[in-house]
């Protein structure tokens, strides 16, 4: 049996974030990743191979961001966790033994005993599988009507992307707004209309009753009666954590099927020498510090650096301090983000609110030919006026902006020191610096708090 200093299972985000951050902290020490694909994909991209990238192979992780540091990269699939033994043993046959192991299990899609038809054959997922991607891809060439179910980030950007290549796309979403879970109905409704404007059919309210042919997918019946006409059927209505393996072994999982961590992503109850980190790993919402299902690549590298920095020693500078859901897309040149609560969530919560809104422009003046409005909303507690939440629409510069607005919320920033805030502008970059979006709202939001 080989002893491995550092052995990392999974090839993904938070395994790669993972080794590079061991083998960077600890050089000293042996780490090696273990990954069940030979070629891995980069997650967030994956709606893009649909389109725009037009190839799996332009989607692919860096191997050089391992090798480089020494890193190496074993190519199986772990069968057998033995915990008191600090081992694993791989479909190849091999056992290793560790000394400090970081599971990267990532997670599977959802796909739904329940429903009638979903074997047929052309109902597909979207799982981080090279092989499993490029088969799909080659199957849905010669079709001309495709319905994708679920209008959460991967299905709007899937039904984006096949649109651009010429499919008659339907895009079918139960609840009533699309993205409905990161953003609140007024940006929503901007994301549909945008959507519609490029030709996807979107059918918001109804979700997916059976899915019908006899051999292969010939037509969807919906909840609303609605029967589509239809060569392939993409089902994206979530994914999983993918912890069957570890749930065998002994390892505790939390309510939602997530392994259950600390702060520094060890797995609880009691081990120092295995952490959990991405997809697999359990997850607490940063304001409100119930377990939460947010599933993001950068959330993941986030657990990973910080599971990695304190494998040997703990540094109680370096916890997890929560997840902030910070997500962001792009329809066309106009993109969306969102981070921490939206006003519908905090209201679930009962949280006690003030919340201010601006649209401004990304440029100044407005008249360059890359100009884009620019719409600002802060979502604040109304007792301290601590920034919850925010969403952005926009230009491509909404990826950064958001950004600032997670670290706005991790810091516990206020409305107040926001207000004062020292920025620097350019004409052709920023917005003005008497009408930046993001003060002119926190200047909405103090003014109510005023009142």
């Amino acid at each position: 049996m080989r002893n491995i200093d550092v052995l990392v299972i999974g090839g993904g985000a938070s395994g790669l974030q993972s080794a590079i951050t061991a083998k960077s902290t600890y050089p000293e020490k042996e780490v090696v990743l273990v990954r069940q694909e030979e070629k891995a994909l980069i997650p967030c991209g994956i709606p893009y191979i649909f389109g725009t990238l037009g190839s799996s192979d332009k989607n692919l992780m860096r191997d050089a961001a391992l090798t480089n540091l020494d890193v190496e990269i074993i190519i199986d699939k772990m069968t057998e966790l033995f915990p008191e033994e600090h081992s694993c043993a791989f479909a190849s046959g091999k056992k290793f033994r560790y000394e400090k192991l970081i599971l990267a299990l990532g997670s599977i899609p959802t796909k739904p005993s329940w429903l009638k038809g979903g074997d047929l054959e052309n109902v597909f997922t979207i799982p981080k599988n090279k092989i499993y991607l490029d088969q799909m891809l080659e199957k849905i060439k010669p079709m001309k009507n495709i319905v994708v179910v679920g209008a959460g980030f991967i299905g709007v950007e899937v039904s984006d992307e096949l649109n651009k290549k010429g499919y008659k796309v339907t895009l079918v979403e139960l609840e009533p707004t699309i993205l409905s879970k990161a953003f609140d109905p007024e940006f929503g409704k901007i994301a549909e209309d945008h959507l519609k404007e490029r030709g996807v059919k979107l059918i918001t309210g109804a979700g997916i009753e059976e899915i019908k042919g006899k051999d292969r997918v010939e037509s969807v019946l919906l909840t609303n009666g609605e029967e589509l006409e239809a060569d392939g059927v993409i089902l994206s209505i979530g994914y999983v954590p993918n912890t069957k393996i570890v749930e065998e072994a002994g390892i505790e999982l939390n309510e939602l099927g997530f392994i259950k961590t600390c702060e520094y992503m060890r797995v609880m109850p009691s081990s120092t020498d295995i952490v959990a980190v991405g997809d697999c790993a359990e997850k607490r919402d940063f304001i409100t510090r119930k377990l939460d299902a947010t599933m993001l690549a950068s959330t993941a590298c986030a657990e990973a650096r910080i599971a990695a920095m304190n494998l040997y020693s703990l540094s109680p500078c370096k916890p997890f301090s929560g997840t902030i859901a910070i997500y962001s897309t792009a329809i066309g040149d106009h993109a969306y983000g969102t981070a921490g609560l939206t006003e519908s969530r905090a209201k679930i919560e009962n949280f006690d609110i003030v919340c201010g809104s601006f649209t401004g422009r990304d440029t100044h003046p407005g008249n360059f030919s890359h100009s884009h409005k620019q719409m600002v909303k802060l979502v604040v507690a109304a007792d301290c006026g601590m920034i919850l939440g925010g969403e952005v629409y926009g230009g491509y510069s909404t990826g950064e902006l958001i950004n600032a607005i997670g670290f706005l919320i991790q810091n516990r920033v206020t409305v107040k020191a926001l207000l004062t805030m020292q920025i620097g502008t350019q004409p052709l970059l920023t917005g003005s610096p008497a009408g930046y979006p993001l003060i002119k709202a926190a200047e909405v939001v103090a003014k109510k708090m005023l009142k």
